[in-house]
């Protein structure tokens, strides 16, 4: 009878065929999608089973192409394997797949209580009277879904956008701005227009993993900068690699309420950020989804405020601000204004006109920065409430970022910690949460989590991070 773990069972079975041959040296090993379908195991036990050959140097792991056999001098004998000091079961493999999984092993649960969400809970937008406005623009043009609108979308909507910009000190042209279906496309949209496949473009680390999902199908390569929960980005790392050999053509930063940090970064950084970016001929894009969730009346600086050479693209959204479903978002490309205009022609042609109409005549209106100021408010509130729960549940140890604003907690766990592991767990007990390691193409968070707060606390959330706090003290 088997006394060792599964997963450094499998490990010691795989450490057998290369010291046999049967893996050869330069191979590339089997991805963990087929080590779960072949030997019927988890995600976190295959995932396992790689670090702990990593950990003793047969396997090594290369950047959006998988895991390769590697062959040092002394190979350990087969059963010789014994715990690493430290634990980290995370491991990349190619950050799509490895979003995939976990995304997949969320829908075939039954989640009741779910933290991996970024949104508001329906209940806080203001959905009825966005109905109202919808009813009344269809009323007003009873042929408006018999007819698409212009490429770059109504007007209404763009000139609302571009007078709410010059609040934030912003000068973004209605006649420049292109209406998308969400920042993801507003991104997707900048990097086609700047870059060409294999240009390298750099990324905040820890970043959203959606935003390493598009570079990973754009075949563009990912230098990531560390970046910290009250500043952002870390501009001397930043500068260090801009001087390096490798030639960076674009950088994707979010300024205010970064994902997963909450990090909002000061003027005196936004402006020598612009200011290197156009120093080293590097495109800035600026996703500023979130621009509007933080906790202040006067609304904060843009890079875009501090573009004096047309080198910032800034992308945004109302996702998660007003109306998910609506999946509306806009860019401002500047000089590159005509590619992305053709771009977005090819790829979407013009968004649904109903919810720019209607969310166009809201914004005009009072109610919606009473709305706003309402939104702030009750969302520090469950920031607040989360955060209590989760120091007082979770092992001793446990750190918790303090955003200024939004939907989003960053917890660091104690090193010995796995989120993944966490996440699985956390799946049988129907809760759901995002493990750190789909927010990078590295392991170095996989004992983070990040949380959302967009709902209002109940008794069933604290129960729920009660669950996930005792998931946690079991794992030792």
């Amino acid at each position: 009878m088997h006394t060792l773990p599964l997963y450094r069972q499998l490990a010691n079975h795989y450490l057998d065929a290369i010291r046999s041959g049967t893996l050869k040296t330069g191979e590339r090993f089997p991805s963990i999608r087929l080590m779960m379908e072949k030997h019927a195991v988890s995600l976190s036990t295959a995932v396992q089973v790689c670090r702990e050959l990593e950990d003793y140097g047969v396997l090594e792991a290369r950047p959006r192409s998988g895991n390769y056999i590697r062959q040092p001098e002394d190979v350990p004998k087969p059963g010789a394997i014994t715990p690493p000091p430290s634990v980290d079961t995370g491991v990349y493999v190619g950050i799509h797949e490895q979003v995939s999984w976990v995304l997949k092993a969320s829908q075939r649960a039954t989640i009741k209580v779910n933290f991996a969400s970024a949104y508001c809970a329906p209940e806080l937008y203001p959905l009825k009277t966005l109905q109202d406005h919808m009813i009344k623009a269809l009323r007003q043009d009873q042929h408006l879904l018999g007819a698409t609108g212009p490429t770059c979308g109504h007007g209404a909507l763009r000139n609302i956008l571009a007078r709410r910009a010059l609040t934030a000190k912003a000068n973004l042209p209605a006649e420049r701005i292109v209406i998308t279906n969400g920042a993801t496309e507003a991104i997707n949209l900048a990097l086609r227009a700047v870059t060409r496949p294999g240009d390298t473009v750099a990324v905040e680390s820890p970043t959203f993993y959606g935003l390493l999902q598009i570079l990973e199908c754009l075949n563009l390569r990912v230098l990531e900068v560390p970046a910290t929960a009250h500043a952002g980005i870390n501009l001397l790392a930043l500068e260090q690699l801009l001087q390096g050999a490798e030639r960076i053509q674009a950088l994707i930063v979010i300024p205010n309420l970064q994902n997963p940090l909450g990090s909002i970064m000061p003027d005196a950084n936004k402006a020598r950020l612009v200011q290197l970016c156009a120093q080293h001929n590097t495109v800035l894009i600026e996703d500023d989804t979130y621009g509007d969730l933080v906790d202040t009346e006067q609304p904060l600086s843009t890079l875009k405020y501090w573009d004096r050479t047309d080198n910032v693209i800034y992308c945004a959204s109302l996702n998660k601000t007003l109306a998910p479903g609506m999946r509306l978002g806009w860019i401002s490309a500047g000089k590159w204004h005509d590619r992305v205009e053709m771009l977005k022609h090819t790829q979407s042609r013009s968004c649904e006109a109903l919810s720019q109409l209607a969310v166009s005549a809201f914004m005009k209106t009072p109610s919606y920065e009473r709305y706003l100021r309402r939104l702030r408010k009750v969302l520090t509130q469950q920031r607040q409430q989360m955060s209590a729960a989760i120091t007082r549940y979770f092992p001793p140890g446990t750190c918790v970022t303090s955003p200024q604003g939004g939907t989003l907690l960053w917890v660091e766990l104690p090193r010995h910690h796995s989120s993944l592991a966490l996440f699985h767990e956390g799946l049988k007990a129907g809760i759901q949460i995002s493990p750190g390691d789909i927010f990078s193409n590295t392991r170095r968070f996989d004992h983070f989590v990040r949380i959302g707060c967009g709902a209002p606390y109940s008794p069933r959330i604290d129960e729920a991070l009660a669950i996930l706090g005792q998931l946690l003290k079991n794992q030792g």
